[in-house]
């Protein structure tokens, strides 16, 4: 295995990108970057080296990727800071001589800054461009909506029997974070992904529709989906109190869903962890322990 460097390791996909590299691999070949070590006790107690780094301090950086081979670049949660971030990473990679760097994108329809999901979607579409431009190798992951997020959006969905939501038809190939876990590192361990963007999601596409008929199904209560206009959700929920950032969170998704903004379904995933992708069904049934 090459010397791999994953970074957002204290995160949701970093940590299950580690965890499956840890199966398959030997923890000496493998470092993490973490802007609080300590977050990472866990890991150094396996054997992996942990590196202090942060995306704001390109120094800090250069040091962590230096001897790095394959660099798994997940994109920071400092969604209006991305750019810069971002573009620091990438740089430092290139005066670090790193070989290889694997990105965590989105899947998209739209790319001209009129989707509802545009603030979400102009950071990755620079980096991408960054990359491509940088002389690096490069990978592309283009991962659809988390299974995760499903929750979330929903709410407490099996107390009130209704998914309100103004995301109308539109379909989503969910796949969960475990999984893309899996294939990021089936990309870092495997071969010929060099130059390449995939299509990381499930090879089923499900509406709101069919998520509520997955949990009547499964809990044999009828839950009912809705489907209002933006504005009359954003009306509802700031009735009941919710923040402000996450009503816009949610209805910028929404919406962005019911035009088929990430309605992209695929099976590179199912051939990277040579299995079947997990079904919104199996997470939905462990989620709400059904």
């Amino acid at each position: 295995m090459s010397n791999i460097l994953v970074t957002g390791a204290t995160g949701g996909l970093g940590k299950a990108v580690i965890e499956n590299l840890l199966k398959t691999g030997s923890p000496d070949q493998l470092s993490v970057l973490a802007r609080d070590p300590a977050k990472a006790a866990d890991l150094q107690a396996q054997g992996v080296t942990i590196k202090q780094g942060d995306y704001n301090d390109y120094a800090s950086l250069v040091a962590a990727f230096k001897g790095i081979d394959k660099l798994f670049l997940v994109s920071g949660n400092d969604v209006p800071n991305r750019v810069p971030q971002h573009t620091n990473a990438i740089n430092a990679a290139k005066e670090a001589g790193v070989k290889h760097v694997v990105y965590t994108s989105f899947q998209r329809k739209t790319e001209d800054g009129s989707s509802a999901a545009a603030f979400i979607a102009e950071a990755h579409l620079i980096t991408e461009k960054l990359l491509k431009e940088s002389g690096l190798t490069y990978t592309i992951l283009k991962n659809a909506l988390y299974l995760e997020v499903l929750p979330l959006f929903m709410g407490p969905v099996l107390e009130t029997g209704t998914i309100y939501l103004p995301a109308g038809e539109g379909k989503v190939p969910f796949a969960s974070r475990a999984d893309m876990g899996a294939a990021g590192a089936a990309v870092l361990t495997g071969t010929g992904h060099e130059n390449q963007s995939y299509d990381i999601a499930n090879n089923t596409s499900y509406s709101f529709y069919d998520i509520a008929k997955i949990l009547s199904d499964l809990s044999g209560k009828t839950t009912q989906y809705v489907s209002p206009d933006a504005e009359e959700f954003g009306t509802a929920l700031v009735a009941a109190g919710v923040p402000a950032g996450a009503i816009h969170m949610t209805a910028g998704f929404s919406v962005a869903i019911a035009h088929d903004e990430f309605d992209f379904p695929s099976t590179t995933l199912e051939k990277l962890l040579g299995r079947k992708p997990e079904s919104a069904a199996e997470f939905l049934k462990a989620a709400y322990k059904l």
